[in-house]
Parts: structure tokens; sequence; C-alpha cells
């Protein structure tokens, strides 16, 4: 009778194992692409018009493609059905490339897009597709908010609703 308890630890061991080995599987395959992801904060959820998020990165195959992604999180007191960017990128040979961006935020009949549950989702929004980085050194990554009104030529100062803002690259299968 006394074995009977040591197979039952052997067992539950065991699975504690198998399910310990098939995370890290998980977490490595889900990240295998992944090069360079980073979030900045807003303040208190608020994100004003005058704040430009600004990310670095450096360490860049020359040679390879990839894809580039901004990455926004918002809750339910983002008023706005889409949101309007401004990125720019800047590389190492002073070269910027400016892009004015839109992205959907939510279906027309109010439901958030993204992932998440609650009140905060999260959206991969993309920005470039199959871009090499051609140099080696240091790239800046400049993201500024351009929402306006219907009808107010003024900009929305303070955007309610965006907690985080940030980037992702991966490799691309290109």
């Amino acid at each position: 009778m006394q074995k009977m308890p040591i197979v039952l630890k052997d067992v539950q061991k065991m699975g504690r194992i198998y399910f310990f080995v098939m995370g890290i599987i998980c977490l490595v395959s889900c990240s295998e692409g992944l090069v360079k992801s980073e979030y900045l904060s807003t303040d208190n959820g608020v994100w004003e018009k005058d704040d430009v998020l600004s990310f670095t990165f450096s360490e860049m195959d020359t040679l390879e493609k990839h894809n580039m992604f901004i990455n926004v999180r918002n809750d339910n007191s983002f008023p706005f059905s889409n949101l309007f960017l401004i990125a720019e990128l800047n590389f190492p040979s002073g070269e910027t490339v400016t892009d004015t961006l839109e992205y959907e935020m939510a279906l027309p009949d109010g439901t958030w897009l993204g992932t998440g549950h609650g009140s905060l989702k999260e959206n991969k929004l993309w920005y470039k597709r199959n871009i090499v980085f051609p140099d080696s050194g240091v790239y800046t990554l400049r993201i500024a908010h351009a929402m306006r009104k219907n009808g107010n030529v003024n900009g929305v100062v303070n955007l309610e609703g965006i907690t985080d803002v940030g980037y992702e690259i991966v490799k691309s299968n290109n």
C-alpha cells in the first residue's frame, strides 16, 4: 500500500514537468520572430497632443526583411472609433520617413477591435511591411496622435482612453 502514494506523486511530478516544458515551448514558438518590442505609458490614460512618444533601437539585421507594428492599448474611455497617428522613422543615415496613419479601433456598432478581456484592448496595427534596415546604428521611431473632432480645425489636446503605445518589429516571412 505504500507504493501507491509514491506512484501518484511520480505521476503528479511528471504532469508538472510536462506542463512546464509545454509552457516553455509555447513561449519560444510565440516569440520566435520577435526582434524588438517596447511600450510607453501615457499619463493616466491621457495622451496629450504635444506628447510625441519616442523609441530608439539599434543592432538590426541590415539584410533581412522585417514587419513593423504600432501597438496601442485603449480602454472604454476612448471616445472615437478610429485613431489617426503621425509616425516618423529616423534612420542612422539622417533619412526620415513620415507617415500619417489611420486605424479602425471599433466596429460601427461600437464593439472594440483588438485583443483582451474587460475594458482594456490591445491593437497590433500594421506600420511597415517587409522593411529592410539598411544602416547599422540607432533608429528612432516617433509617434504622435493627430486626432480632431469633426468640424474642428484644432486637434484634440487631451486624447483620453489611450493607456499605452508601443512598437514591435518581427522577422518577415517573405
